[in-house]
């Protein structure tokens, strides 16, 4: 058990020093719009209509949220622990606001699956650098079968929202249907995850510009930053490391 606790420990270390310095001035952003509106929140009152008891658990999710993608961009395993805790805090948030497609999501699946998808990713890490997992890439018959899956699954999912009052239908319906194949894509190392987080992180920034949110518009704006980043490093990490498509 020790063995295991000093291993997490220092890849979590090996993880925070891999960090470039545009990430370090992305988190800081983050950091202090997150806190001013957790400060307004107990003192003049929130802008963007967050009760002060909210502006805590924005916190902690704009936080445990940016490091968990910045370091999900490079194929690292540490990313689960800050993953399980953002989407906790995050289905508080959106239970609050009564964004159920996307509620749904982060309770129902995102939660469960972060931990299959840390047992799968330490499963197949890469034999030099251990806190990294290895990358594969689908084949073109596959990509159209995703992009299938995803409108399929967002036609139903819209159906339902728009009968359950939904007020932002299309929003909530590609986020849903977007997240679950780029979350199982994510499970399995596919580096195409990153293309529909790309998709998925553009719907996000929409949705957060129509109901104003400014936490979490900064929060999903990086994520788009680092889904393109992610994207650029999973497709390096599987030509130069994994060819062997494991």
């Amino acid at each position: 058990m020790d063995a295991i606790k000093n291993n997490m420990k220092n890849n979590m270390k090996k993880s925070f020093k891999e960090l470039k310095w545009y990430e370090y001035v992305m988190g800081i952003i983050m950091i202090v719009i997150a806190a001013r509106a957790m400060v307004l929140g107990f003192t003049t009152g929130s802008a963007d209509g967050n009760p002060a008891w909210l502006t805590v658990i924005n916190f902690i999710s704009a936080v445990c949220g940016v490091i968990c993608i910045f370091f999900t961009a490079k194929a690292n395993i540490s990313n689960f622990v800050f993953a399980t805790v953002n989407t906790l805090v995050y289905a508080i948030y959106l239970v609050y606001w009564h964004i159920w497609g996307t509620a749904a999501l982060e309770i129902l699946f995102y939660i469960p699956m972060n931990f299959v998808s840390w047992y799968f990713w330490a499963k197949h890490r890469d034999q030099e650098i251990t806190q990294k997992t290895k990358a594969k890439k689908l084949t073109i018959l596959q990509n159209v079968i995703c992009t299938v899956l995803v409108v399929g699954a967002a036609i139903i999912y819209h159906m339902i929202l728009v009968k359950l009052g939904g007020e932002v239908a299309w929003f909530d319906a590609f986020t849903l249907s977007i997240g679950i194949v780029a979350t199982v894509l994510e499970l399995l190392r596919y580096r195409e995850q990153y293309v529909w987080w790309i998709i998925t992180d553009i719907v996000a920034v929409g949705m957060y510009i129509a109901h104003f949110d400014a936490v979490y518009l900064t929060k999903k704006s990086i994520y788009l930053i680092m889904a393109i980043i992610g994207l650029i490093n999973w497709a390096k990490l599987n030509k130069e490391r994994n060819e062997e498509n494991e």
